[in-house]
């Protein structure tokens, strides 16, 4: 494959009727999502002149899919914003975007006054169906950026990570080849789409002529109506959090009996705990079961490793994989390669690895680096490699975590925390359990207040920091100390309270 827009649109021409994505109650064939992409792109052409990115803002449907490849046929990259943002997350997000236009597939909140054009829900459904003179479009292709996904940054502002469609093409050819995956597949299409998670299902699924089945929150977070509405949904491959994955194992019936058409389980976004990798190969032993790793920084993911029986009996904590073939890992120490086996950072080399965060040079360059002429990033993240190549995770070097497969920076929340008017000092620390974070427990020296009780000044500050954060950055335990404890360089010593509370 050479061209991600062709490929997907080669599916109209050859198999016009196969759906291309099916919900609960609609579906699309390729052939409306190639028109209705035609058609947005050519009015983004009429109306934009510069190649600013285009927000598009909305949930698991149709049009957020449509809108994307609109975008892009259009010569724009997107810029996913799921409905349910805090407003200060998307006005940061703004800040520092600088987006053309703004998609709404769901309103867009008016809180928000934004001074580039808002192209409202029942405007962007007539613009998908409407006819345009067909002029000569431009799409976004080789080291032009396809989309831009926002992490959480250090200071309180999201730092935007540009995929190029060169990136994007790199780990789609690897994901078709390396999992097994045959055309026309059904995939599960459960992380929101600003989550680089979902990218694992959304390309994968569209240049192979499959089919992105959407699960949405109102089905996940009823367990009655998820448990029986898995295995009307014909699923083939699934992508998820193993997190998401353990939700699921807690039904029963949940196993390759009443699940028989699940054939590839692909979990990234967070460690693969072995009791949880242990269940799956018990209760889908037909199945294939592939561990992945990879930051958003470097497309997704860039290793992966069938789990199976044997390589459980090998490794106490399952391993995260072979690095892909135009890949390649250098395991620093410092700013040197350390000595063979040993662990140290895993720095990533190769045509996955992001040109940068856009619109920040100063945080570009503490993390991306050339090799000699070859992109490389700076991970963060511990690891070693075996004499077979096989890639072992040790953990973080830094405080970036994951949680339920979000990527956290530590220190983002300390920032909006402080923020709250009831707290005078904070700090958040991980809890570990297998080597996953299990929740994020909060120290914090409060103002003084009128709350009788602690959970209730808990309440407050909970409803105060979701104005600028994330459900998932939200910490799940609250202690409430005097004081923080101090490094000797005065600094809040994180370390001390990780022991603590991991102890």
């Amino acid at each position: 494959m050479q061209n991600i827009i062709t490929t997907i649109d080669k599916w109209a021409s050859e198999k016009p009727e196969a759906i291309a994505y099916q919900s609960e109650t609609e579906k699309y064939s390729y052939q409306t999502l190639r028109q209705w992409s035609d058609n947005l792109a050519q009015y983004l052409n009429e109306q934009l002149t510069d190649k600013a990115p285009i927000v598009v803002f909305g949930e698991l449907e149709f049009e957020m899919i449509a809108s994307f490849l609109g975008a892009v046929k259009s010569g724009h990259a997107y810029i996913p914003i799921e409905s349910n943002t805090p407003l200060d997350r998307i006005q940061l997000i703004l800040d520092v975007a600088q987006p053309a236009m703004i998609l709404s597939v769901q309103p867009w909140p008016e809180e928000i006054a934004a001074t580039i054009p808002v192209v409202a829900p029942k405007e962007l459904q007539e613009l998908f169906v409407t006819s345009r003179e067909k002029k000569e479009l431009v799409p976004v292709e080789d080291k032009e950026t396809f989309y831009i996904i926002f992490t959480s940054g250090t200071t309180g502002v999201p730092k935007g990570v540009q995929i190029s469609h060169k990136n994007l093409l790199s780990f789609t050819n690897w994901d078709l080849k390396d999992f097994g995956i045959e055309p026309g597949m059904r995939f599960l299409s459960q992380a929101p789409y600003s989550f680089d998670l979902s990218v694992m299902s959304v390309y994968p699924a569209l240049c192979s002529g499959g089919t992105l089945v959407p699960m949405e929150k109102a089905v996940i977070n009823d367990f009655k109506k998820l448990f029986s509405f898995l295995p009307q949904l014909d699923l083939e491959v699934w992508v998820s959090t193993p997190s998401f994955m353990d939700i699921c194992l807690m039904e029963k019936t949940f196993d390759g009996a009443h699940v028989p058409s699940l054939k590839i389980f692909q979990f990234c976004g967070e460690e693969l705990p072995r009791k949880t990798a242990e269940e799956l190969l018990r209760r889908f032993p037909n199945a294939k079961i592939f561990n992945t790793y990879g930051p958003t920084e470097a497309t997704v993911a860039m290793t992966q490793i069938e789990v199976t029986a044997e390589v459980l009996a090998r490794y106490d904590r399952v391993p995260i994989g072979y690095i892909k073939k135009d890949t390649e890992v250098l395991i620093y120490d410092g700013d040197q390669e350390a000595a063979e086996g040993e662990a140290g950072e895993i720095i990533i080399k190769g045509p996955s690895v992001s040109k940068g965060y856009m619109n920040n040079p100063e945080k570009t360059a503490a993390a991306f680096f050339e090799i000699d002429g070859v992109p490389a990033y700076r991970t963060g993240d511990a690891g070693r490699i075996e004499k077979d190549g096989l890639l072992l995770y040790e953990g973080r070097i830094d405080f970036q975590v994951k949680l339920h497969g979000f990527r956290i920076e530590l220190e983002d929340i300390d920032h909006h925390l402080e923020k709250v008017s009831y707290v005078k000092q904070a700090t958040v620390v991980p809890k570990y359990q297998e080597h996953k974070v299990q929740q994020l427990v909060a120290y914090i020296v409060a103002n003084e207040n009128d709350f009788e009780k602690a959970y209730q000044l808990t309440k407050a500050v909970k409803e105060e920091l979701a104005e600028g954060v994330m459900d998932y950055m939200i910490p799940q335990k609250f202690v409430y100390v005097d004081q923080l404890p101090l490094t000797p360089n005065g600094k809040i010593d994180r370390k001390r309270l990780m022991n603590e509370v991991n102890s």
